[in-house]
């Protein structure tokens, strides 16, 4: 009896301690999961805000992620300026992208704001309309309020303009008004109004005698087969972006606490570095001077 009593105690014990280290085992599991998952959201940097400053952000941001190990970088969906300020004091992002600083009333004491480049918005037309490299400021005005509907009429085909146009409230659109067509020139009835920049680009390389403004950056960086056009004689370049000459410009920024975390200052530091500036020449950006 005694020795039974031993034999059932001896058993007892192989079974309870597989189930008692397998358990220490999985607990050991769970926390270095949970303890990866939290190494990797601390590493991974959250960016939204203006959608005018993406294409040189993104480009940005690949060079960096292949540089640095472990770096990931999540664009949200864009939307403006507001939304990335809006964000970035919310807590729900690090970067927002921004084409002006933050106002008063955005809280701006607590945050940095900073100009990394500047990005030429082109006039371009689908490769079609040959025989048209240069369009004056009156030139600019016909063709988008209507007054002229063929191309022949610049030295070009003989086709019908489709213009590809922006709402009123978008920053291509508003640059187009500041410097070549006024505030009150009335719209053409015939334009196609695009909400994106995306759209406009995919449209005008599909459409036959199609005309549109978007970005020279995003042109050059994708390296897309389109007709850009100098305007008043000054053509689209990044030299004369970087000279001053060329006058639809677009100032990209960003926003961040005055005190990022170490993972999202290191992101900070490359975008303003020399490597960084690299990146947007190549990209045809003009990045703003080291300091």
């Amino acid at each position: 009896m005694i020795l039974f009593r031993v034999w059932v105690t001896m058993l007892s014990l192989l079974v309870i301690l597989p189930i008692g280290c397998t358990s220490g085992s999985n607990q050991t599991s769970t926390t270095s999961e949970s303890s990866q998952l939290d190494s990797q959201e601390k590493q991974t940097i959250k960016i939204a805000g203006a959608g005018t400053p993406y294409p040189a952000m993104k480009l940005l941001a690949s060079a960096y992620e292949k540089q640095t190990s472990g770096a990931k970088i999540n664009f949200l969906e864009s939307s403006q300026t507001g939304g990335g300020i809006a964000g970035v004091k919310e807590g729900l992002i690090e970067i927002g992208t921004a084409t002006r600083p933050p106002k008063p009333e955005e809280n701006a004491d607590k945050l940095t704001h900073r100009e990394f480049a500047k990005d030429a918005l082109l006039v371009a037309t689908h490769p079609d309309v040959e025989g048209v490299s240069n369009l004056t400021t009156k030139d600019l005005q016909a063709i988008y309020s209507g007054q002229a509907t063929n191309w022949q009429q610049f030295g070009g085909p003989d086709a019908t303009i489709v213009v590809l146009d922006r709402p009123e409230d978008e920053s291509a659109k508003k640059l187009l008004r500041k410097y070549y067509l006024g505030p009150e020139l009335e719209n053409s009835p015939n334009a196609v109004v695009l909400r994106s920049e995306s759209n406009l680009i995919e449209t005008i390389q599909t459409t036959p005698y199609s005309i549109g403004a978007f970005s020279l950056g995003k042109t050059i960086s994708n390296n897309l087969q389109v007709n850009r056009l100098s305007l008043n004689g000054v053509a689209p370049t990044p030299e004369n972006l970087r000279l001053g000459k060329y006058s639809m410009v677009r100032n990209l920024g960003i926003v961040w606490y005055d005190i990022p975390s170490p993972t999202t200052q290191a992101f900070i530091d490359f975008i303003f570095s020399e490597t960084g500036a690299d990146v947007l020449q190549q990209a045809g950006f003009a990045p703003n001077q080291l300091k």
